[in-house]
C-alpha cells in the first residue's frame, strides 16, 4: 500500500503539472456551464423580447372583404399595415425581408361568414430561428378577430355561446415539476459529465504512458524495485481522479450556473435546485465511477501503444465522438432505461442519470447498470494489465 501511495504521489504531481490537463480537468469544466446557461439564457430572453418587440409590416390583400378586420389591425399594437401590394408579388416581398405578413382575405369571405360558415383568410410569413413568436402573433390577432365575428353572429341569432361547447376538459397533469423538469434537463446533464469524464481522462492517461516513453522517463521508474502492476494501479488511480474530478467541478459549475440565472421563473429555480441534490449527485456520481474505470483502462491501453504524445493524441481524440454518440442516443425521446439498455456501455450512465435526475429511477434496473459498469471495469483493468506486462507495447518505436 505505501509503495502504491508513492507511486500515485509521483503520477498525480506530474499531472497537475501540466497545464493542458488542468485545464481540461479544473478550469474548462468550472468556467462552461456558468458561461453556456448565464451567456445562452441572458442572449435567449434579449433576441425573445426583442422579437416581441418589433413592429410587424403586414400587408392586407382584399381587406375590404373583411369589416373591421383592417381597423382591428391598425389597432394592433406593435404592427403596421403597410401599402396594398398584388399577391404575386407577396412572396419575393417576404423572401426579401421588406414585409413580415401578408394576410389574403379570400374573394367570399364575407358571404361566406354572413352565411354561417366559415371564410377562409391565408397568412404568409418566412419562418427563421424567432422561436415562431411572429407566427403566434399572428395567430393570436386572426383568433381575435375570429371571436369579434362568432359573438356578433350570436347576438344576430340571440344565442348563448356556451351552447357550442359540450364538453369541459380539465387537465391534471400528474408528473410533479421535478420530474418534467428532470426528464428535459436529464438527457442534457449526463451528456456533459460523460464527456468531461472522458476528457479529464484523457489528457492524464496520454501523458502517464506515451508521455513518459516519450521523455524516456518509463524505463527509469521499471528499475524501481516494486512490481509492474503497482506501477500500473499508480497511474490508474491518478487516470481515474482526474476523471472523477472533472466530472465533479462540472456539477460545482452546473450548480453555480443556475444559482446566476436569474431569468428562470423561481418556480423552475425551486425544481432545478431539487434536481441537484446530494442523493442525485452520490448516485450520478457512483454511475461515473466504474465507467471513469473503463475510460482509464481503455485509454491507458491506448496511450501505451503509441510511440509519442501526437500518436497518442491522434489516437484517442477522435474517439471522443465514439462517447458521444451512445450519450446523444439517450437524448432521443422514447429511448428509455430498460433490461436491454441498462447493458450497453455509456448508453446506460446517460439513461440512468435522466431517470435518477427525474426521481424516477427503478431499484431493479439501477442495479443492473451498477453490475454491467463494474464488469466493465474490471475487463478494462485486466486487459490494461495485460498490455502492460508486453514488452513490445511498452518498448514499442523506442
Amino acid at each position: 500500500m505505501k509503495t502504491f501511495l508513492t507511486i500515485f504521489r509521483k503520477e498525480f504531481t506530474d499531472t497537475v503539472r501540466d497545464r493542458r490537463t488542468l485545464f481540461i480537468m479544473v478550469i474548462f469544466p468550472l468556467l462552461l456551464f456558468p458561461l453556456l446557461f448565464g451567456g445562452i439564457t441572458k442572449l435567449q430572453v434579449s433576441q425573445m423580447k426583442k422579437v416581441e418587440e418589433k413592429i410587424l409590416r403586414v400587408a392586407l390583400i382584399n381587406a375590404a372583404g373583411a369589416p373591421g378586420f383592417e381597423a382591428m389591425v391598425s389597432a394592433s399594437r406593435g404592427m403596421r399595415i403597410t401599402p396594398p401590394i398584388v399577391a404575386d408579388s407577396a412572396q419575393p416581398f417576404l423572401q426579401r425581408d421588406s414585409l413580415d405578413a401578408v394576410i389574403i382575405v379570400a374573394a367570399d369571405f364575407r358571404d361566406k361568414v354572413e352565411s354561417l360558415n366559415a371564410g377562409t383568410m391565408t397568412v404568409m410569413f418566412k419562418s427563421g430561428d424567432d422561436y415562431d413568436i411572429v407566427k403566434r402573433r399572428l395567430h393570436d390577432l386572426l383568433r381575435n378577430y375570429e371571436k369579434q365575428l362568432i359573438t356578433s353572429r350570436f347576438a344576430k341569432l340571440k344565442l348563448d355561446q356556451t351552447i357550442v361547447s359540450a364538453v369541459h376538459v380539465e387537465e391534471r397533469d400528474v408528473a410533479s415539476i421535478k420530474e418534467r423538469v428532470g426528464k428535459v434537463l436529464g438527457g442534457f446533464i449526463p451528456y456533459l459529465f460523460v464527456i468531461f469524464c472522458f476528457m479529464g481522462s484523457m489528457y492524464p492517461a496520454i501523458d502517464l504512458a506515451a508521455g513518459e516513453k516519450e521523455r524516456g522517463t518509463i524505463e527509469t521508474l521499471l528499475t524501481a524495485p516494486v512490481s509492474r502492476f503497482q506501477i500500473l494501479l499508480g497511474k490508474f488511480a491518478v487516470v481515474v481522479l482526474a476523471g472523477i474530478l472533472s466530472a465533479v467541478i462540472s456539477m460545482i459549475g452546473l450548480y453555480t450556473a443556475v444559482r446566476q440565472v436569474k431569468e428562470m421563473p423561481q418556480e423552475m429555480l425551486t425544481a432545478v435546485m431539487g434536481i441537484l441534490d446530494v442523493q442525485s449527485i452520490l448516485l450520478t456520481l457512483s454511475l461515473l465511477l466504474p465507467l471513469t474505470v473503463f475510460f482509464a483502462g481503455f485509454l491507458l491501453s491506448l496511450s501505451m501503444f503509441a510511440k509519442s504524445y501526437k500518436e497518442a493524441q491522434s489516437i484517442i481524440s477522435p474517439l471522443t465522438i465514439v462517447v458521444i454518440l451512445p450519450v446523444a442516443i439517450g437524448m432521443v425521446p422514447g429511448i428509455g432505461l430498460t433490461s436491454t439498455t441498462a447493458l450497453i456501455p455509456v448508453l446506460n450512465v446517460s439513461l440512468a442519470t435522466k431517470e435518477i435526475i427525474a426521481g424516477t429511477i427503478e431499484p431493479g434496473l439501477l442495479a443492473l447498470v451498477y453490475i454491467s459498469l463494474i464488469v466493465l471495469a474490471a475487463l478494462s483493468l485486466w486487459m490494461c494489465t495485460q498490455w502492460f506486462n508486453r514488452e513490445e507495447t511498452i518498448f514499442r518505436g523506442t
